[in-house]
């Protein structure tokens, strides 16, 4: 029961947070409404949108069920896991959760038609070009050592590889 809800308000404070309460209040602040397309180009893109939302979707609830299952923590900085996970997404991107939650972002954006969405997906992508890099996973490397260093050699930060990394056993 503690562990159900230390993930609850991890998902609440942060991809909650950042993928439906912002782009709430971004709507309602621009008047942005949920329409169809009047012609094929902007269907195109809520077509493109609605693939984002759900991959994004698939890619943070993974993220999320690894890390309670196998990493034994949350995916907030505060409750980290203690486990070391590389399975499912890891193993073919380190970030999948951020991964996911800007292919939401950027999915709202095209669903919707929204350039300030799209401003809320680029400002997220540049937070956490900076965030990573300086405070993860540095974090990460003192906590996982030699295994993380390892990991990080063969998968890359955004960019999924096309095969899934194994580390050796």
């Amino acid at each position: 029961m503690i562990m159900l809800l230390r993930h609850l308000l991890a998902i609440a404070i942060l991809p909650f947070t950042v993928a439906v309460l912002v782009p709430v209040w971004i709507a309602r602040r621009y008047g942005v409404a949920l329409t169809l397309g009047r012609s094929v180009g902007p269907v195109f893109l809520q077509v493109v949108g609605l693939a984002l939302l759900s991959l994004g979707l698939v890619l943070a609830v993974a993220s999320v069920w690894l890390f309670a299952t196998e990493g034994r923590g949350t995916l907030a900085p505060w409750d980290p896991p203690r486990v070391f996970v590389v399975r499912g997404p890891y193993q073919f991107v380190r970030n999948p959760m951020i991964s996911g939650i800007i292919l939401l972002l950027f999915g709202e954006a095209f669903a919707l038609l929204s350039p300030p969405h799209g401003v809320w997906a680029i400002c997220c992508v540049i937070l956490n070009l900076i965030y990573i890099p300086l405070i993860e996973e540095p974090q990460l490397e003192r906590r996982f050592g030699d295994s993380y260093r390892e990991y990080c050699r063969h998968v890359r930060r955004f960019i999924p590889r096309l095969r899934p990394w194994r580390p050796l056993p």
